[in-house]
């Protein structure tokens, strides 16, 4: 019997590998460890090269997923283990209770009671509720509860207002067991932890922020059509700092170049100087390193007033003064100077680490999957080593095609 080819991780490369391999004539099966499909390019404002919102890439996905049979998904799914050898591997598949059944029209009634905050996955309590809809590209498109802060029958909020007997606040985990041809991975990164960063105080001040937090604030402003405000206290910034290489080239942290952090600080900056007149923005570098099409970012950058390129290393960010926001401590190369200079919002340009391994698969000194492992497990993009968007949907539809020859 010819088992599907498992795919394990929801985000972009994994939807991609999925829905090429569906069409090429396999079935497949794509879990996903999150509630929706989309992963962090769900989360985006915009993505480069051409800045496209993140519904140009993943709408068109959703479709051929929706419209596919040969295509089943999992989400909130945890592979527990894998064995067997190539062609038929055994996989057992946990899946975390989601509290709301697929009779939910995402009406949004049971956010609108949910007294219950729950602390963002970034780390940070952003008051969002224990029954939400992760956002506007969510897939499927029906509401979640979060299992893990939801008070259930002691509050029940949620069950008076539903109409249509979607809540389910008994459901308890299950486990799926399944067999699999083949499987790629498509576990993606995870953002380094800033709060390693102790001479960037992120722990301790609110308006210093991680460029994927600062993705996110600029993707609700655009969604939303709000203004953007600083977290402290509300107020419009005026100025904004970029620091590059935030833990980044530093064999205290990590040792490696993300490769796409100068782009994304580049890209955000672009932003701000098209939708916020009145901010000023400064880059501060070791060194910009940016490949391809997105060395256009840079000339465009360095042909406006309203972003200036600094080449130096951000040493320390110490306290604000008074209502004003937090003061870098920078040593200017090209001015010869160190300086200090206050502003509003503080971005750190974090490097991407890979996403926790897979029992069993091979792995480089940063952790990253090597892309010849044994058997039929094949990795896919961003668990191979940082990528772009663009670099990643090839990479997933390559190891779409080696999964269809091996």
């Amino acid at each position: 019997m010819d088992h599907p080819i498992l795919v394990i991780g929801g985000g972009i490369s994994g939807i991609t590998a999925a829905v090429e391999l569906a069409e090429a004539g396999k079935k497949v099966v794509l879990i996903e460890k999150e509630n929706y499909l989309g992963g962090n390019v769900s989360r985006f404002n915009n993505y480069f090269p051409k800045l496209c919102p993140p519904s140009c890439g993943l709408e068109i996905n959703y479709q051929r997923i929706r419209s596919n049979p040969r295509i089943s998904y999992y989400t909130g799914a945890n592979v527990e283990s894998i064995c067997g050898t190539t062609g038929d591997y055994s996989v057992r598949i946990t899946l975390k209770p989601r509290l709301i059944n697929n009779r939910c029209t995402a009406c949004g009634k049971c956010a609108e009671v949910c007294p219950v905050k729950r602390p963002s996955k970034l780390g940070r309590t952003v008051g969002e509720k224990a029954a939400y809809l992760d956002h506007g590209l969510a897939f499927p498109m029906k509401y979640s509860i979060d299992p893990e802060v939801c008070q259930r029958e002691a509050c029940a909020k949620c069950l008076e207002v539903c109409e249509y007997d979607a809540i389910q606040l008994d459901a308890s985990s299950a486990e799926v067991d399944m067999r699999a041809s083949r499987i790629i991975v498509a576990t993606g990164w995870i953002l380094y932890d800033a709060e390693k960063l102790e001479n960037y105080r992120y722990r301790e001040e609110p308006d210093v922020v991680s460029n994927q937090e600062f993705e996110r604030m600029l993707a609700a402003c655009t969604r939303e059509h709000k203004k953007l405000l600083r977290p402290s206290d509300g107020k419009a910034p005026l100025r904004v700092a970029f620091i590059q290489c935030a833990g980044s080239r530093d064999i205290n942290h990590l040792p490696y170049c993300s490769s796409v952090c100068c782009s994304a600080s580049l890209k955000q900056a672009l932003t701000l100087e098209k939708e916020y007149p009145e901010i000023q923005a400064e880059i501060f570098y070791i060194d910009l390193r940016l490949t391809g099409r997105n060395e256009k970012l840079l000339r465009q950058a360095e042909a406006l007033d309203r972003i200036t390129l600094t080449k130096g290393k951000v040493g320390r960010i110490l306290p604000p003064q008074g209502d004003q926001g937090p003061v870098l401590e920078v040593e200017d190369i090209n001015a010869g100077t160190r300086r200090q200079e206050t502003f509003d919002l503080v971005v750190l340009a974090l490097g991407l680490t890979p996403a926790p391994v897979i029992a069993g698969m091979a792995q480089n000194e940063y952790g990253f999957y090597l892309p010849d492992q044994p058997g039929g497990l094949i990795p896919a993009a961003c668990c191979k080593r940082p990528m772009d968007v663009s670099s990643s949907v090839k990479d997933a539809t390559a190891s779409a095609l080696k999964a269809l020859q091996s």
